[in-house]
């Protein structure tokens, strides 16, 4: 007997934020079900559920255990949606309604354009399908392998006509956030790049293209569209688009890391904990994070060691810190002159510079600032820095309860502009 049971089955989801999505855009319960290859066939011969949706590694493999797949799905030879109706099971595609939506908000457009996409299993037949219907003028396939009529990745590289490039490839997804599938500085003619990858919410391949002022676009808001014309069809009636913005800049918030950057004594920790408390946020502080990993302060290990053997562990720290979302992370001084940590801050980030008066930073106790002489030259050569690598820069020259509310406020403003 069918059961009011909806969900995602995939074989790892432990980072997953379909049910997020879908508990927003709907009322039921969202299960995330790991299953196992050798569990697909059993799970779906039971027909235990009203719907569920597909990913990695089953959108191909689900195909034969269904009774009806609709003619997008069959063409693209990849299923994402299954609806349960009556016993029967149904099959769908709403990846394609995804990667649409994306690419038009961010006005990536695919007609008559050299389309390179990297990486051939489920999701790159979704971005074939898509491109040839916008009337793309070639589409080139790129794996490792290069079977199947595709590039390998060196072949892809001497390729100076591509316009677009679509990544439907894991590379630089969590756990392993510092990969790049392709480096978009490769191609002179790119207008535009996109990824489907999610986890990070702006992966290096995504920022690589922002930095050289190319449109570009995470995986997250194709999740969103893709998950809600998938609960158009486990619900059987229309959602307005509207809702794809709003569930997206919810999520985007919820899941953004808020990283404070600014000169030592210009109140990071102190306002980042009453900020942290305010946005609902887990309060990081990176020198904490030291001393936790190495058993000694940032301030001992520069003494002893000096400060280039501390930029190695404060950049290692960062590194695995940047992984998670959903904190407010207090960054020390000097983390802006490493441009690594600051694209690994970004990955998952808002960059908040909290400006202080020079005047009204504190020197005691700080190894490369403990004087005014000191800590002008450190405040000279890092400004330029902080103003280089913040989304919003605030002021901190009044009390700290004003200053965390202006961070609370400067962080979701980020998100309604």
């Amino acid at each position: 007997m069918q059961t009011q049971r909806y969900g995602l089955i995939g074989e790892k989801l432990g980072h997953s934020f379909s049910k997020l999505i879908h508990e927003q855009l709907a009322d039921y319960t969202y299960d995330l079900i790991e299953l196992s290859p050798a569990q697909l066939d059993t799970f779906f011969a039971a027909r235990k559920f009203a719907a569920v949706n597909v990913t990695i590694p089953y959108k191909e493999a689900v195909i034969p255990l269904l009774d009806e797949v609709d003619e997008k799905a069959r063409a693209i030879s990849a299923v994402n949606t299954v609806v349960n109706r009556g016993g029967r099971l149904f099959g769908y595609n709403t990846d394609y309604d995804g990667l649409d939506y994306l690419l038009h908000r961010h006005g990536i457009l695919l007609g008559d354009r050299v389309v390179m996409i990297l990486g051939t299993g489920g999701t790159s037949k979704t971005c074939t399908a898509l491109a040839r219907a916008k009337g793309a003028k070639e589409i080139l396939h790129v794996s490792r392998s290069g079977k199947g009529g595709a590039l390998t990745y060196h072949e892809a590289a001497l390729r100076r006509d591509v316009q677009v490039l679509l990544n439907t490839t894991p590379c630089g997804m969590y756990p392993d956030n510092e990969g790049m599938p392709l480096d978009p500085s490769l191609f002179p003619r790119l207008e535009a790049a996109a990824d489907v990858v999610y986890n990070p919410l702006q992966t290096n391949f995504v920022l690589r293209a922002q930095d050289l002022g190319l449109r570009a676009a995470g995986g997250l808001e194709m999740l969103v569209a893709q998950a809600k014309s998938a609960v158009e069809l486990f619900l059987d009636h229309p959602i307005e688009d509207d809702e794809i913005d709003q569930v997206y800049r919810s999520l985007r918030a919820q899941r953004s890391n808020c990283v404070l950057i600014a000169m030592p004594g210009a109140g990071k920790t102190t306002v980042g904990r009453r900020a942290a408390a305010l946005l609902g946020k887990k309060f990081v502080d990176c020198d904490d994070e030291i001393l936790a990993a190495e058993g000694r302060s940032p301030s001992e290990i520069i003494q002893q060691d000096g400060e280039e053997a501390f930029r190695v562990i404060e950049s290692r720290v960062i590194a695995a810190l940047c992984k998670e979302g959903g904190q407010l992370i207090a960054t020390g001084g000097g983390v802006v002159t490493r441009p690594e940590n600051m694209l690994r801050l970004r990955q998952n980030g808002v960059i908040l510079f909290i400006d202080r008066d020079l005047a009204l930073l504190a020197t005691e106790g700080r190894p490369l600032s403990g004087s005014f002489d000191a800590l002008r030259q450190r405040y000279l050569e890092r400004y330029p820095l902080y103003n280089q690598y913040c989304d919003l820069k605030l002021d901190n020259d009044e009390t700290i309860e004003i200053a965390a509310k202006r961070v609370q406020e400067a962080f979701y403003a980020y998100f309604n502009s």
